[in-house]
C-alpha cells in the first residue's frame, strides 16, 4: 500500500513513531522545518518559561513575526512587543516587526516554506504552506513552546481527500472564487480535519497567488492541510524568491539554485496507489465568481444571483493574508482605474507584506488604489482579525477579500459581511452595492464527490505498552448521541474564567450545558461515547480537565475538534477517533434516539484493549488507530507540558 503526501512528508520529518510505513490515524513526535509565531509569541514565551526551558532547541527553525495587533500603539501592547524583539535578540530568532508584512505571507516570501518540507505556526492559516507543495499546518501555543524547547511536537496523520481540478478557469475567475465554491458546494464537513491534495490538470493554470488564496482559506473549509504539487510554476516562484534574497543581501541561504533544480527534477508526490477517505472532482471551466455569507463561508451565491439583490454595502476591505498579494492588488486597481470609491462606502486597503506594498508602488498599482479612494493601513491583519481602523460597526453590511466572515470578527455582531475577490469587492466599493467588474454566467459546479474505502481503516495492530500505561480498560459505556458537542456544552463560560474552581467542582459541573442531571447520572470510570466533530468550539482547555476531575478515563467518538484533541493529549487525556464502533453504537440506540434522548446509559461495559488497539462491546470487535509510544507518554507524563520539563531535566 502507498503512501499519501502526508504520510510521506511526515516520515521524513518523523523523530519517533511507528517502524513501518506511516498510515493515517499514526500519532508521531515531528521535527517540522521551520515553526513561525506572531502577537502570541509572547503567551508562547510565558510557556516555554513556565515548563522550565531557558534556551530555545534551534533558534533556526522558529521565526517571530509582529503582524496582529500592530495599530495598537498603547504603551502595554508596545512594552508586550519589546518583550518579543528582546527575546528574538537574546535566542538568536529571526525577527519581523511590526509593518513588516503577515507572518504567513514572510515565510512564503522570506524562503521559510520550501517544497517537501513540514512547516508549522501557532495560527490556523497556516495550511498556506501547503501553496509550495508543503505540508503546512496549525498548532497551538503548548505545542509551539514544545517546539521551541525540544525542536518537536506530536501530530496525528490525518485522513486524505484528493481534489481533482479539471479544465482552466474563464477569465475574471479567481483562485479566491475556486475556494469560495469549495466551501458552499461541500459544506457539511466532508473535508473536516482532512487533509487535502489538489491534483489534476487544471493545477497547472494556477498561479501561485491563486495556489496561496486557496491553501490559504482550505482552513476555513476544514481542512488542517491543503497541498498543491510541484510544477512549473512553483520552480519560477521559488527562482523569483531566491532572486529576491540574493539582491537584498539576507536569506539567501535558506535554499540554494541546486536546490531548486532537485525540487524541479524530483519533486515529492504521492504514490500511485496511495490511499484515500475520498475524491473531489471540481471542473475549472465551470468556475464563476461567487461570494460568500453573509456571516458564514458554508453559504454562497453566485456573483450573478447576488447582484440582482443590490446588497448596498458600508465598507470595503482589500486585506489579509488570503487576497492582499501583488496579484490581487492588480488585479482590484485594473477594476478601480479611472474610478473613484462611492460615496458613503469606506474602502480599506493593505498588502500582505512591506515588500508587496513597495513592489505595487513602483509598478504604480499602490497609487492608482489609492486614487481611487482607497485608505491604507499598516501591512498586518488589522480589520481581518477585528482590531485597529475600520472595523464594521453596527447594521454596516462589508464586502471582504478576507479569508473569515464570522459575525462579531470584524466588528459589530449588528454588521454583515461578504467574502469575494480582489475584482468584486473593488467593483462593489465603486459601485455602492455588490457587483462585479462585468456581467458573468449564473452557474456552479455540479457536487462530484466520492467516498472511498480506506485499506487502513479497521486494521487492528499489536502494540508495545510502555510501563505505567494501561494494557487494557474497562468502563461502563456513555453514549451522547449528537454531533458536535462544543465545549460551550462541555464546559459552560460561567466557570470558565473562574480561578476558584477546585477539581471536585469541575466535576460537578461538567456537561451541565448538554445535560444538567449528566454529572449525577455518571461515574469515575465511566467511557463516553460521542458522534461527529466532539469538542468543537473555543480553545477552552477545562472542557478536557474537568472530565479528568470526574474521573472519566477516555473519550471515543466518531471525530474530534481538531483543537479539543490536541488539548487532550497536551493534558495527558485519551481520545479515540472509531466512527465505526459508534455507528454501531447508534444502531444499537435508535429507539433513544429517536426519542431525543440526551444521555443514554445502558449498564454495561465496553472493553479496550490498548495491546492489540481494538474495543469489544457486546461480541463484536472494533480496530482504532494504534496509541503507540508518542501518545502513551503524553498520558504518562499527564501532558506535554510535564513530558518536556521531564526531557529537559527541570523536574
Amino acid at each position: 500500500m502507498g503512501q499519501t503526501i502526508v504520510e510521506k512528508i511526515a516520515q521524513k520529518h518523523m523523530t519517533e513513531g511507528p517502524v513501518r510505513p506511516l498510515r493515517t490515524g499514526d500519532f508521531l513526535s515531528i521535527r517540522p522545518h521551520r515553526c513561525m509565531t506572531h502577537d502570541n509569541t509572547s503567551a508562547v514565551m510565558s510557556k516555554f518559561k513556565g515548563i522550565g526551558a531557558k534556551k530555545v532547541k534551534d533558534p533556526h527553525q522558529l521565526t517571530f513575526a509582529l503582524d496582529h495587533d500592530i495599530q495598537n500603539k498603547d504603551e502595554a501592547n508596545l512594552k508586550k512587543y519589546r518583550a518579543i524583539e528582546a527575546f528574538a535578540k537574546e535566542q538568536g530568532v529571526d525577527f519581523y516587526p511590526a509593518g513588516s508584512g503577515i507572518g504567513h505571507q514572510i515565510m512564503v516570501e522570506r524562503g521559510y516554506v520550501v517544497p517537501g518540507s513540514f512547516v508549522v505556526a501557532s495560527d490556523s492559516h497556516s495550511n498556506m504552506y501547503g501553496a509550495l507543495g508543503a505540508i503546512g499546518t496549525p498548532i497551538v501555543r503548548t505545542d509551539a513552546a514544545a517546539v521551541w524547547a525540544t525542536g518537536e511536537f506530536w501530530w496525528q496523520i490525518p485522513r486524505s481527500i484528493q481534489v481533482v481540478l479539471e479544465g482552466k478557469l474563464p477569465d475574471g475567475v479567481t483562485g479566491k472564487d475556486v475556494i469560495i465554491t469549495l466551501c458552499g458546494l461541500y459544506n457539511h464537513d466532508e473535508c473536516l480535519n482532512a487533509a487535502v491534495e489538489f491534483t489534476g490538470p487544471g493545477v497547472a493554470s494556477l498561479s501561485m497567488d491563486a495556489r496561496l488564496s486557496i491553501s490559504n482559506m482550505t482552513t476555513e473549509w476544514g481542512p488542517l492541510v491543503g497541498w498543491f504539487p510541484v510544477d512549473a510554476v512553483t520552480v519560477q516562484y521559488l527562482r523569483g524568491v531566491h532572486q529576491r534574497l540574493k539582491a537584498m543581501g539576507m536569506g539567501a541561504e535558506r535554499f540554494s539554485e541546486k536546490d531548486i533544480d532537485g525540487w524541479e527534477k524530483n519533486p515529492a508526490t504521492p504514490d500511485a496507489d496511495a490511499v484515500y477517505a475520498a475524491r473531489i472532482t471540481l471542473d475549472l471551466d465551470h468556475v464563476t465568481p461567487h461570494v460568500s455569507g453573509p456571516d458564514t463561508v458554508q453559504a454562497m451565491q453566485s456573483l450573478a444571483e447576488i447582484e440582482k439583490s443590490k446588497v448596498a454595502i458600508q465598507k470595503a476591505y482589500l486585506i489579509s493574508c488570503v487576497n492582499s498579494r501583488l496579484e490581487d492588488l492588480a488585479a482590484a486597481a485594473k477594476v478601480l482605474k479611472g474610478q473613484k470609491v462611492a460615496s458613503g462606502v469606506k474602502f480599506y486597503l493593505s498588502a500582505a507584506s512591506k515588500w508587496v506594498q513597495e513592489e505595487a508602488e513602483r509598478r504604480g498599482i499602490w497609487q492608482t488604489l489609492v486614487d481611487a479612494g482607497a485608505q491604507p493601513l499598516p501591512s498586518g491583519c488589522g480589520p481581518c482579525i477585528g482590531l485597529g481602523v475600520g472595523l464594521l460597526e453596527a447594521g454596516e453590511v462589508g464586502i471582504s477579500a478576507t479569508n473569515r466572515n464570522f459575525k462579531g470578527r470584524m466588528g459589530s455582531r449588528d454588521a454583515k459581511c461578504y467574502l469575494a475577490s480582489p475584482q468584486v469587492v473593488a467593483s462593489s466599493a465603486v459601485a455602492g452595492y455588490i457587483r462585479g467588474p462585468h456581467e458573468f454566467a449564473n452557474r456552479a459546479p455540479q457536487r462530484n464527490y466520492t467516498e472511498l474505502a480506506s485499506a487502513a481503516a479497521g486494521t487492528a495492530e499489536k502494540v508495545e505498552i510502555l510501563a505505567a500505561f494501561p494494557q487494557r480498560l474497562k468502563g461502563r459505556l456513555v453514549f451522547m448521541p449528537q454531533d458536535n458537542v462544543n465545549t460551550d456544552a462541555i464546559y459552560g463560560k460561567d466557570y470558565t474564567y473562574r480561578d476558584d474552581m477546585t477539581p471536585e467542582m469541575m466535576a460537578k459541573v461538567m456537561m451541565e450545558n448538554y445535560d444538567p442531571q449528566f454529572a449525577a447520572s455518571t461515574n469515575a470510570g465511566d467511557v463516553i461515547v460521542s458522534q461527529f466533530n466532539f469538542g468543537t468550539g473555543s480553545s477552552r482547555e477545562q472542557a478536557v480537565t474537568c472530565l479528568k476531575a470526574k474521573g472519566i478515563p477516555l473519550v471515543i467518538a466518531a471525530s474530534f475538534s481538531q483543537t479539543y484533541l490536541r488539548n487532550a493529549f497536551n493534558n495527558g487525556f485519551l481520545c479515540i477517533e472509531v466512527p465505526e464502533f459508534v455507528a454501531r453504537v447508534r444502531e444499537q440506540f435508535a429507539k433513544e434516539i429517536a426519542a431525543k434522548q440526551k444521555t443514554i446509559v445502558p449498564g454495561d461495559e465496553i472493553d479496550i484493549d490498548f495491546t492489540s488497539s481494538t474495543i469489544s462491546w457486546r461480541g463484536e470487535t472494533f480496530a482504532f488507530p494504534a496509541l503507540g509510544s508518542v501518545p502513551q507518554s503524553l498520558v504518562i507524563a499527564g501532558g506535554v507540558e510535564n513530558l518536556v520539563a521531564r526531557r529537559l531535566g527541570v523536574v
